[in-house]
């Protein structure tokens, strides 16, 4: 370019001048510095500026000048030429960055949109080991956090590791950081390994390898690759989720079946223990004989239906949130009591009995129920045992135990807890 341009210069050279000439230098030294890079365009600067002191300053055909406009001519010529220079070669520079930007941005969107299809974790690590061991050419390797350090996926081909790259890829998973070859921790691996983390939380490994020992990961190439694994990452979390979401159906389905389950049962078992009691009272009142049996048959009896009792109230589907009366919270599940946020101690039967009236808040349960569900069948008469158990909670609860405005009396019938 710089020979043509010496050349055209020559010819026009009588009908135009020097100062003409020099211009025809400068397109020689853009398009050398824009297509062949800085160094290229330095050099079509220097010999622009040789060729133009040859052919067209006194004497001609020698590196010689004699005149002193001359010398300002050729020195402003190099300087000019020097600076299109950098300036085309910045313009190319940019424009390689964005074009390899844009590159990088359409391999990181293809390969996540192959990420979506992707609906396990051995899918998403044979894709993401695919992938790197063909855009880094070089042989790669990814293990999970799960089962000590699973490998879960090897491309070309599987691969069994060293100790010291068990090692390397050990401690990557452990802290997060990247080790083996070419790197400061665990320079002995021979393999490369970095972490694919969500969030705080390492959750696999890839590891990457060359035949020829040499470092797999260039500088240039590090964004590249910590952003395949970051979509690799959002993947495995995205199948987490969906994972966990498919569990927590499952078990709602599940609550619901036990729940459909626990009241089938106590809507068909208890009228039947009910009436199988009330056969057992009905022998004990004709006098059989053999009491011994009656009365073991009565208690098997009894443990079976505060069995079903404690497994319908306990279901899937029961509310274990602690209960308010006025100043008093009731934690069934815990069994304990607090009364203005200081916890009240029960005994065993003080506790059922609250239990029982918590569970029914509202309702009036009969003499006979309390008794029958805290003291058992035998002891439904003994209505003093009630009487005694009241009082004392009324003491341990009520502002004025003389006053209750939480345990209610309702005469002749039972007892109800006030709810609101």
């Amino acid at each position: 370019m710089v020979s043509a341009a010496t050349i055209a210069g020559l010819l026009l050279v009588a009908q135009w001048g020097n100062a003409t000439v020099v211009l025809l230098y400068l397109p020689p030294v853009l398009v050398a510095a824009i297509y062949a890079g800085l160094r290229n365009g330095l050099f079509a600067a220097l010999i622009s500026a040789l060729a133009f002191n040859y052919f067209f300053t006194a004497p001609y055909h020698t590196f010689f000048i004699h005149s002193p406009a001359d010398i300002v001519t050729v020195a402003v010529l190099f300087l000019v030429a020097i600076a299109c220079s950098h300036l085309a070669a910045s313009v190319r520079k940019q424009a390689n960055i964005a074009a390899a930007h844009a590159s990088r941005n359409a391999t990181i969107a293809g390969f996540a949109r192959r990420l979506l299809t992707s609906n396990s974790e051995i899918a998403v690590a044979a894709l993401t080991v695919g992938e790197i061991a063909k855009l880094f050419d070089c042989r790669a390797a990814m293990f999970s956090r799960k089962n000590g350090a699973e490998a879960l996926a090897f491309a070309p081909a599987w691969v069994e590791l060293s100790p010291s790259d068990m090692a390397a890829m050990q401690y990557t998973l452990e802290s997060g950081e990247a080790a083996g070859r070419s790197l400061s921790k665990a320079k002995e691996a021979d393999w490369q390994f970095h972490p694919v983390a969500t969030g705080q939380m390492v959750v696999a490994v890839v590891g990457l390898a060359r035949i020829d020992g040499h470092n797999p990961v260039r500088e240039d190439q590090l964004e590249l690759l910590i952003s395949l694994l970051d979509q690799a990452a959002l993947a495995l979390e995205r199948i987490g989720l969906e994972d966990a979401a498919r569990e927590n159906a499952a078990l709602r389905e599940l609550d619901k079946l036990r729940a459909v389950l626990l009241a089938s049962i106590g809507e068909d078992v208890k009228p039947r223990l009910n009436a199988m009691q009330a056969v057992i009272r009905a022998l004990r009142r004709d006098g059989v004989t053999e009491r011994a049996l009656v009365a073991e048959l009565a208690d098997e009896l009894t443990k079976v239906d505060r069995f079903v009792d404690n497994l319908v109230d306990l279901g899937p589907g029961a509310d274990r949130s602690p209960l308010t009366f006025g100043s008093v919270t009731i934690d069934l599940y815990r069994r304990q009591v607090w009364r203005n946020s200081a916890e009240v101690h029960l005994t065993p039967k003080e506790f059922a009995v609250l239990a029982e009236l918590a569970k029914h808040g509202g309702r009036v349960l009969s003499h006979a129920h309390l008794l029958r569900t805290v003291w058992g069948p035998a002891q439904e008469q003994h209505i003093d045992y009630l009487r005694v158990a009241i009082s004392s909670l009324r003491h341990k609860l009520e502002e004025d135990p003389r006053k209750p405005d939480i345990l209610l009396n309702e005469p002749s019938v039972g007892y109800r807890l006030a709810v609101g």
